[in-house]
């Protein structure tokens, strides 16, 4: 019995591997997430990717979320993922793997270009997990936004509410996505860069539709 729940559960790594593989997660990834070894995480990376991984360390930095469309991006995710595990009994690494595959049809069906890998997704919620970035409410529109801890709750304003400047300089569907959501009232389903941000609970969630 405990060999057959062995070859069980390898099979449920293999098969979780090869997802992440699939998603462009990096190899430090399938090495956090698994219990395959180097050897046999490399050997599947290049028979599912067709090419070695990449080399080099994992984002570190938090400021990299903090910047104007990255943070609207992040914030899609990472509501997404706190609304999966809400309401679903997923393994950790799972939850990233579903909030993130829902996040690139989001993108997909706005004709945006996703800017969150699934690399910076995961890095993301072990940044959240460990008290290093945090979700502020707009009190402009009420929707959770990726920000430092020490950010004044009652001040903040998304980057939503409060583009920067340089914003009409940008790709006509991001502009488009922007104006739709300036035009909306406060308090109803606003519509930013093709998220569809839910009053209830203030958190971003799929558009009618998804899954």
């Amino acid at each position: 019995m405990a060999r057959s729940k062995s070859i069980l559960t390898e099979a449920r790594q293999i098969e979780r591997a090869v997802t992440l593989i699939q998603l462009g997660a990096r190899l430090q990834v399938l090495e956090s997430e698994t219990d395959l070894s180097y050897e046999r995480l490399l050997r599947l990376y290049k028979e599912v990717a067709g090419k070695s991984p990449s080399k080099g360390q994992l984002p570190f930095s938090t400021d990299w979320f903090m910047t104007w469309q990255p943070n609207i991006h992040a914030s899609l995710f990472l509501n997404t993922h706190e609304y999966l595990n809400k309401v679903a009994a997923l393994d950790e690494i799972d939850t990233v793997i579903k909030a993130y595959q829902l996040y690139l049809e989001q993108m997909q069906s706005q004709g945006l270009e996703p800017l969150l890998s699934v690399t910076r997704a995961w890095r993301l919620v072990k940044f959240v997990d460990n008290g290093m970035l945090t979700m502020t409410k707009c009190r402009k529109c009420g929707g959770h936004f990726v920000t430092h801890p020490h950010e004044i709750a009652r001040h903040y304003v998304c980057g939503l509410c409060n583009p920067p400047a340089r914003a009409g300089k940008g790709k006509p569907a991001v502009q488009r996505s922007l104006d739709n959501h300036d035009a909306e009232p406060a308090g109803d389903l606003r519509t930013g860069m093709g998220l569809h941000l839910c009053p209830r609970g203030g958190a971003f969630v799929p558009a009618a539709g998804g899954h």
